[in-house]
C-alpha cells in the first residue's frame, strides 16, 4: 500500500520542555492510523507540526507528503494539500449558520461576491455525506456537540481532504454519536481518505484502526499493525505506560459512615425557558467516606443538577434543601456553597474550571485565597509553598508552578483543578466527568486521589458518561433520566445492563 505521509526525526522543544524527541510516523493511503499515548506524550504537538500550526523552522526533522518533502509555514499550506486537522475544541462560530461555518475562510464566491445559492447547494451535498439532515441555514449554536463535530468534518470535506486528523473527536460524544462518527471514518477509508485518530478511548481504537503508533514522553515507542493480528486494549496500555496494568481501578476498602450530605426535593428550571423543568424532585444522600455515582445518557440532567446545586450556577426557579451532617446549608451562591463545604469540579475544565492564562500556583489557590493571605494581602511565598506541595502530592508534571495552565496536558490540567478544590478543604466533592479526555495512566492517578478523599472521610459525588468508570469506582450508583433519579443500585450488584434497563423503563412511563 502506498505511503501518503512520512514524518522523520521530528524534534520540538519549548522552554524547559523537550516535547518531541526524534519522532517518526508513517501513514499509508486509505488507512485509519491511531496515535496514542499518555497526556503530555506529544500527540497534539506532533499534529500541530504536521498541520503547520508550528511552522517549518520551529522544529527539526522532515515531513514528506505524497513522496515530496514539505515545508509548511502555516495551516493554509497544509490545507492546500488536503491535510485538515479538527481540534478537540471545535473551531466553529456559534452564531453563524452551518453553511457559513463550512465555508468560513473558503467562501464560495464569484468576482469577489459570495454566491449564497452555490454555498447552500454545496453545503447540502456535504451534509448528506456526513449524515446530517439539518438545513444549511441552521445556526450552529442550536446543534448538539455530536452534530457540531459532523459540521467540522463537512468543513474538512469542503477543502477536499486527503488526510483527516481528528484530536479526541469522541471525548464529548455519547455512545451513539461516537459510533456514528467511527462509521463515517470507515466510509471515508473506502473512499481512499486517510485518517489520523487521536483518542484515549481504546475500545474505539481497537474497533477501527489499521495501525497504532504509540508515543511516550515525546518519543516513538512502537507502531502496531492491526491487520496482522488483533491488538488488545491491554497491549496498547502496556506500550503507553511502559508496564502492565493489571487493574484499571485502584483497590479500596469501603467503610461508609453516617450520612454526611443529603439533597431533598431539588428542582431546577431551564435558565431561558422557565416553563421547562430540567431537574425534577431529586433526593439523594452520601455517607461519610462514600463514593456515589450518577449515571445517565447525555441530556439526562446530571450536570444541570450539579451546577444548580453548587451556588445556583445553572437554571432558575430553583427549590429544594441541601443538608450537611443533618443541618440545612446555604448554597444560594458559589461563595456560600464553598463556605458551606461544597466543591464542584466542572466537566469543562478549560472554560469553567481554570484560568488558563494564569500559572499553576494562582489556579491552585483560587478557591481559598484566605488560606494564602495575611491581612487581605496574598503572601506569595505561602502561595508558592502550597502550590509546590500539591504539585508534588498530585504529581503535576511541569517545569515549575509558574507554568501557565494553558500549556499543560489535559491530565495535568485536571490535577490542577483537583488541587484547587483540595486546598479549599471541602466536605463534599462533586466531580463532573473527572477523567474526560485523559489517558489511562493519568486516569489511574486521579482514581487514586478520589479514593484517598473517600478514605479521609469526604463525601464524593461522581458524574460520568463512562459506565465502566462508575462501576469500577462507586459504592452506590443513582441512575438519572429526563432530570429525575429513576433508580438506585448497589455498586457491587450494578452492571451496565441494569443501568440501561432503568433508563429504558423510566423512558416508557
Amino acid at each position: 500500500m502506498q505511503t501518503i505521509l512520512e514524518m522523520r526525526g521530528i524534534t520540538k522543544t519549548f522552554p524547559g520542555v523537550n516535547a518531541l524527541d526524534d519522532v517518526n510516523l508513517t501513514v499509508r493511503a486509505g488507512e485509519i492510523h491511531a496515535l496514542v499515548g499518555e497526556n503530555g506524550a506529544g500527540k497534539s504537538t506532533l499534529m500541530k507540526v504536521l498541520s503547520g500550526v508550528y511552522p517549518h523552522g520551529s522544529y527539526s526533522g522532515a515531513i514528506h507528503f505524497d513522496g515530496q518533502e514539505r515545508q509548511f509555514r502555516g495551516i493554509a499550506d497544509s490545507e492546500s494539500l488536503g491535510i485538515i486537522i479538527i481540534h478537540q475544541e471545535l473551531a466553529l462560530v456559534p452564531l453563524l449558520s452551518i453553511a457559513e461555518n463550512i465555508f468560513l475562510g473558503n467562501e464560495q464566491a464569484r468576482h469577489g461576491v459570495i454566491d449564497w445559492s452555490a454555498a447552500s447547494a454545496r453545503a447540502k451535498e456535504l451534509l448528506a455525506k456526513v449524515g446530517l439532515k439539518e438545513r444549511p441555514e441552521t445556526l450552529v449554536t442550536t446543534l448538539g456537540v455530536g452534530k457540531q463535530q459532523l459540521v467540522e468534518i463537512a468543513k474538512a470535506l469542503a477543502k477536499r481532504v486527503r488526510l483527516l486528523i481528528l484530536d479526541e473527536p469522541t471525548a464529548s460524544l455519547n455512545e451513539r454519536d461516537s459510533d456514528a462518527l467511527l462509521a463515517l471514518l470507515l466510509e471515508f477509508k473506502k473512499q481512499g481518505i486517510s485518517s489520523i485518530l487521536i483518542s484515549h478511548k481504546l475500545n474505539e481504537i481497537a474497533k477501527v484502526a489499521d495501525a497504532i503508533t504509540v508515543l511516550r514522553d515525546g518519543a516513538t515507542v512502537e507502531t502496531l499493525d492491526c491487520r496482522e493480528r488483533e491488538i488488545s486494549e491491554d497491549r496498547i496500555i502496556k506500550g503507553m505506560v511502559g508496564r502492565e496494568m493489571a487493574d484499571r481501578y485502584p483497590k479500596r476498602e469501603s467503610h461508609p459512615g453516617e450520612v454526611l450530605f443529603s439533597v431533598e426535593n431539588w428542582t431546577a428550571h431551564h435558565p431561558i425557558h422557565a416553563e421547562r423543568q430540567v431537574v425534577r424532585n431529586v433526593n439523594l444522600e452520601i455517607r461519610r467516606g462514600e463514593i456515589v455515582g450518577i449515571a445517565g445518557l447525555m441530556g439526562a440532567g446530571r450536570t444541570e443538577f450539579a451546577m444548580s446545586l453548587f451556588g445556583r450556577a445553572y437554571g432558575q426557579k430553583i427549590s429544594g434543601t441541601a443538608r450537611l451532617a443533618g443541618k440545612e446549608i446555604d448554597v444560594s451562591t458559589v461563595g456560600r456553597a464553598i463556605a458551606s463545604g461544597l466543591a464542584y469540579a466542572t466537566e469543562d475544565r478549560k472554560s469553567l474550571g481554570l484560568v488558563l492564562d494564569e500559572d499553576i500556583a494562582k489556579n491552585i489557590t483560587l478557591a481559598n485565597l484566605a488560606g494564602v493571605a495575611e491581612g487581605g494581602v496574598i503572601d506569595e511565598m505561602r502561595e508558592l509553598a502550597v502550590a509546590n506541595d500539591y504539585r508534588t502530592k498530585l504529581r503535576i508534571r511541569s517545569p515549575s508552578v509558574y507554568q501557565q495552565t494553558v500549556n499543560l496536558s489535559g491530565g495535568n490540567q485536571q490535577k490542577v483543578v483537583l488541587s484547587k478544590w483540595l486546598f479549599a478543604d471541602p466536605q463534599v466533592l462533586i466531580l463532573d466527568e473527572p477523567t474526560r479526555g485523559i489517558d489511562v495512566g493519568a486516569k489511574y492517578e486521579i482514581y487514586t486521589i478520589i479514593n484517598q478523599l473517600a478514605e479521609a472521610g469526604k463525601a464524593v459525588l461522581m458524574i460520568s458518561s463512562e459506565m465502566p468508570e462508575l462501576l469500577g469506582m462507586c459504592d452506590r450508583i443513582y441512575v438519572m433520566n429526563e432530570g429525575a433519579l429513576v433508580a438506585e443500585l448497589d455498586g457491587a450488584q450494578a452492571s451496565q445492563e441494569k443501568i440501561m434497563q432503568a433508563i429504558m423503563r423510566s423512558g416508557r412511563r
